[in-house]
């Protein structure tokens, strides 16, 4: 047997004894990965700015870091589970009947799970300038902060209720975007170019919506980093912070996913014409989409 045969054996072997047969195992996995990829640039880009004091980082490079996060996340964990990424996303889809309910906790569990995996990394990353930057000193808020590397805090101007709106909006916003792209009866996209577009609506949000309070609009995002910080050295301050702003980046966006689920079914996916009338009102499906269920 030649040496590609052999090497080919043992992949097939390996595959057979390895390779997961539950669906939902795999979903979990993916969706595992998919977040801590997320928050591994996402929350990397942040920690490069706040540890160099602006010299490595500005507000557009990390707009940049959950751009390019959530667009890696989604061709990591795409074709496996979606890549909801996000339990707001998970919950619109279940809404929508795109997701079936009783995968529902394994998809936020999954998440949550792997936004705190990649809080670790982080940590891991950059402890060195981290201990350097705080003198092993964490702060929560204040001119030498650090909790917010990893989870969101909000403006001296913004209020429980304006923050609630802010995330409320923003969600919706990029689930009814989402909803748009992964739309084969729109004009969608391109197969395979989902992703790109899926980050270039969290550009799009970052450049507009930012200033209250980071658009954290992802529950696992924002709560998974937060428990991390508190247990790694920042303490219960984390969830006082801000009013007890901690819930706000949790029930704000999980509102406000079946608000953009709700916008985009009723405004949008509700007129599609069936498939045998498309032919007449001139809609034609431009590209073979892929969904996030």
């Amino acid at each position: 047997m030649s040496t590609g045969n052999m090497e080919l054996e043992s992949k097939r072997k390996m595959k057979e004894q390895c390779a997961l047969r539950k669906d939902i195992i795999k979903e979990f996995l993916a969706e595992f990965l998919g977040i801590f990829v997320l928050i591994l640039f996402g929350c990397g880009s942040v920690a490069q700015t706040v540890l160099s004091k602006g010299a490595l980082g500005e507000p557009l490079t990390i707009h940049i870091g959950f751009t390019l996060g959530v667009m890696m996340a989604v061709y990591v964990a795409g074709g496996v589970s979606g890549a909801h990424v996000n339990p707001a996303v998970s919950l619109a889809m279940v809404v929508l009947g795109k997701l079936p309910i009783k995968k529902f906790p394994v998809y936020v569990a999954a998440q949550f799970l792997g936004a705190f995996a990649g809080s670790c990394a982080v940590y891991g990353l950059y402890y060195d300038a981290l201990m350097e930057h705080t003198g092993g000193v964490m702060q929560v808020t204040g001119v030498n902060a650090t909790a917010n590397i990893w989870a969101s805090y909000p403006a001296k101007h913004i209020s429980v209720l304006g923050g609630f709106v802010d995330q409320v909006i923003g969600t919706a916003a990029l689930i009814l975007c989402i909803l748009a792209i992964i739309d084969g009866k729109n004009i969608g996209a391109p197969k395979g170019m989902e992703p790109l577009c899926i980050g270039l609506i969290i550009m799009a949000i970052g450049v507009s919506m930012g200033l209250n309070c980071g658009y954290p609009i992802n529950p696992a995002r924002d709560l998974g980093p937060r428990i991390f910080t508190a247990v790694a050295g920042w303490g219960m301050e984390v969830f006082r912070a801000g009013g007890c702003w901690w819930w706000i980046p949790v029930a704000g966006p999980m509102v406000g996913g079946v608000v953009g689920a709700a916008v985009y079914f009723l405004f949008i996916e509700l007129h599609h014409a069936e498939p045998e009338k498309q032919g007449e009102n001139n809609v034609k499906d431009k590209y073979e989409m892929v969904t996030l269920s």
